[in-house]
């Protein structure tokens, strides 16, 4: 019997309405219009088609979009700059650095500066501590998708027994975070863990945060697991002619879903969910600046 599919897409559609209607009710109330500051530097193709696509929903959230970009020989202290100085814009709530950065420009360091009350990326070393301790923190874009995902599959996450595959600290160190936060019993696995196939069959909840194409099979999921792929691989694709390539996840896709209960395609799983995740956590940290309630269902 296959998998019910998570449809990422319509997920993330569904966050980005909650997320307009509760800024509609912010300037309606209030007067308060919710500010993302998006920095890119250098002409990166992938990076400037996600810049842009940060922008639009920024606005169609009813949102406020400052997109500042800078040359790639752009000097490290004038990034820094541009940093403090949205740090000080009180119409600026959240501020995204596009990564990677150009390699003579400290990626630490830049992050560093940027106010842990605006870092919607969750990168911070402030905001990584306080997930780590369990308190008020804003995380990481695309964990928290994933998070609210299995929320809205599973209802509680308590007592299940969580493996998240990938050691990150993008992705899979505060997604384990996050499930324990949740009453998860989690395990961290990886490269160099003994009997990985064994350790991901006792997964309730499968997380594949490893950037490897395809290298979970249908027979290392337990039987009625939910997986989240958060992996975007391209691998050759001859069916489609000479040099063609096709989007995979770190799970065999086709072997998984006859085996799984739920799990998430690539493309079109969690991919969506990181800009929704990205417009909430900018709500939410103009509330907190406020001194306003958390906006609902859309926080960790």
């Amino acid at each position: 019997m296959s998998a019910k599919i998570i449809d990422g897409k319509a997920f993330a559609a569904d966050v980005r309405g909650r997320v307009a209607e509760q800024v509609a009710r912010l300037k309606a109330d209030h007067g308060i219009t919710p500010g993302l500051a998006v920095v890119l530097v250098g002409e990166d193709p992938a990076s400037q088609v996600y810049v842009r696509n940060k922008g639009k929903q920024t606005v169609e959230a009813g949102m406020t979009s400052f997109e500042h970009k800078l040359g790639d020989t752009t000097p490290e202290a004038d990034l820094l700059a541009l940093v403090e100085k949205l740090n000080a814009d009180p119409a600026v709530h959240g501020i995204l650095v596009q990564l990677p950065l150009p390699d003579h420009i400290d990626e630490a360091k830049v992050l560093a500066t940027i106010d842990p009350a605006k870092d919607v990326d969750g990168f911070h070393i402030s905001n990584v501590g306080l997930l780590a301790t369990g308190q008020k923190a804003l995380v990481p874009c695309t964990p928290l998708g994933c998070l609210m995902m299995l929320r809205d599959h599973h209802g509680s996450l308590s007592g299940l027994n969580a493996v998240v595959v990938g050691r990150s600290n993008i992705v899979g160190k505060p997604m384990a975070q996050l499930l324990l936060r949740d009453s998860c019993t989690v395990t961290i696995a990886h490269s160099r863990t003994k009997d990985l196939a064994a350790v991901c069959r006792g997964a309730d909840i499968l997380v594949a945060a490893v950037g490897r194409p395809q290298m979970i099979p249908g027979d290392w999921v337990k039987p009625g697991a939910t997986v989240i792929d958060v992996g975007i691989n391209r691998i050759p694709a001859p069916e489609k002619g000479e040099g063609k390539t096709r989007l995979v996840g770190d799970v065999d896709f086709d072997s998984a879903v006859e085996v799984a209960g739920a799990i998430t395609p690539v493309p079109g799983g969690v991919g969506p969910m990181t800009i929704a995740c990205l417009l909430a956590n900018t709500l939410t940290a103009c509330c907190r600046a406020a001194g306003l309630p958390e906006p609902e269902g859309l926080t960790a």
